[in-house]
């Protein structure tokens, strides 16, 4: 693996600057291939509140000025989007500053290479993405746009423009950076201690290509990822069971895995159908419960617009590969100390075992969900209204998210909505709704 990610890294690099190479002499020998310098700059201002739960009256209330540069001389380019926030979280104060992006490097007409803190988004349906491994997201961080969870890897990214048409993408992705979930904060009758990741080392790293094709009537791409997931499980740290009733303590636990994807996107006449899917593959599935199954993961859509009114609908559906149940422990001897002992063990290893299956969405062997988007201008483009729904037919968990937005004027806008989920006793949607309901409210000036 290391030396993968090492000829990766030098092949990439090699083709995007020797491609450059070739335009730099180019544009020395052509004035007219000389694009004139272009600054912008620009960024915004906002209030945001995230509340009303059931753990937390304010779950988030912050304050945030955002800088935005972007700048482009000849060949050479640059962009970073710098945030820094202050306010309290989960009953908490924080002051914190977040490289959202910042990179620089070659671009052109037929090929990128760019170095640096980036966010990349693969795929080519609405909010569930099968294919979209590159990036972690901060799951906890609430605000009223969905975005602000994503977060930056650092990176070496090339493009190629074979064509018009093709475009070729290779990523080398150095270090590790998982994604952020806070399940101390839910009520999993367990404590939690921090991560241990893994060692910053070329054999930890991660690569992604993908061919991505705009032909006349569809666009579709293939892709591949491996590495360590972004979205990871929990091991067990230690139990104690001196006390009659097991302590337990989880640890975050990564693993590797490799993504085969495909999606695509068709438009006939007013409909959009979109789709997309990917064969997950991991090792040792079966002996540690943080490493999910091997799995199809798919999803299907269609979209269609009345009037002021887009509709996207999507089916999202999983198939765990070698599905086995799970076998609930039996106490077979209530009065004996051993079988007693033997049974608080087994019962800590399944009930580890069944949360990881949920926090992977692999306790059956095949989930079907729906989600329904609903959004629409109105009042001239003043009035932005959306809705959004999700139920999970198998786990029975619902969501949904109404929100609006009041452009008052081009520059300032006040958005507001509430986010909902729930979920039958025990199911990671009842774990969390507690602490993620809540509504929001946000004044936001841009500039």
């Amino acid at each position: 693996m290391k030396r993968l990610i090492l000829s990766f890294f030098l092949f990439t690099a090699t083709v995007g600057l020797a491609s450059a190479q070739g335009l730099f002499e180019t544009a020395g020998k052509s004035p007219d291939n000389q694009s004139e310098k272009t600054v912008k700059l620009g960024g915004y201002v906002r209030g945001s509140a995230y509340g009303a739960g059931e753990n937390y009256d304010f779950g988030t209330l912050f304050g945030e000025t955002a800088l935005q540069l972007n700048h482009k001389a000849k060949l050479l380019t640059m962009n970073t989007d710098l945030r820094f926030r202050s306010g309290n979280r989960f009953g908490g104060s924080f002051s914190e500053f977040e490289i959202k992006e910042a990179y620089a490097g070659i671009s052109s007409k037929t090929v990128d290479v760019l170095l640096g803190e980036q966010i990349v988004s693969w795929g080519r349906t609405d909010g569930f993405n099968p294919t979209n491994n590159i990036n972690p997201n901060n799951y906890f961080f609430l605000s009223g746009n969905p975005d602000d969870q994503k977060m930056s890897n650092f990176m070496l990214r090339s493009k190629v423009r074979i064509t018009p048409m093709i475009d070729w993408e290779a990523i080398v992705i150095p270090i590790y950076r998982p994604s952020v979930y806070r399940y101390e904060l839910f009520d999993l009758g367990a404590s939690f201690v921090d991560p241990v990741l893994p060692e910053q080392k070329a054999g930890n790293g991660s690569l992604a290509t993908r061919f991505n094709f705009e032909l006349p009537g569809v666009g579709f791409s293939l892709s591949w990822f491996q590495g360590r997931d972004p979205f990871y499980g929990i091991n067990l740290n230690s139990v104690d069971l001196s006390s009659g009733t097991p302590q337990v303590s989880y640890r975050p636990a990564f693993y590797r895995r490799t993504t085969f994807g495909l999606d695509f996107a068709v438009p006939l006449s007013s409909w959009i159908i979109r789709g997309e899917g990917a064969y997950n593959f991991t090792e040792n599935e079966h002996a540690r419960m943080y490493i999910p199954n091997c799995d199809l993961s798919y999803v299907m859509g269609v979209e269609y617009n009345f009037g002021s009114v887009t509709a996207i609908l999507q089916y999202v559906g999983k198939h765990v590969l070698d599905f086995v149940d799970l076998n609930e422990p039996v106490l077979s001897d209530p009065m004996n100390q051993l079988a007693l002992y033997q049974y608080a063990n087994e019962r800590v290893n399944y009930e580890s075992f069944l949360i990881n299956r949920k926090i992977f969405k692999q306790q059956f062997e095949t989930n079907h969900a729906l989600a329904l988007t609903l959004s629409g201008d109105f009042v001239y483009s003043t009035l932005n209204a959306e809705m959004t729904g999700f139920y999970d037919f198998s786990t029975e968990e619902f969501l949904l998210r109404p929100k609006l937005v009041w452009n008052i004027t081009d520059a300032l806008a006040l958005s507001a909505g509430y986010s909902y989920m729930k979920g039958p006793d025990k199911s990671m949607f009842s774990y969390a709704s507690p602490v993620l309901n809540g509504a929001f409210l946000e004044m936001k000036f841009s500039f």
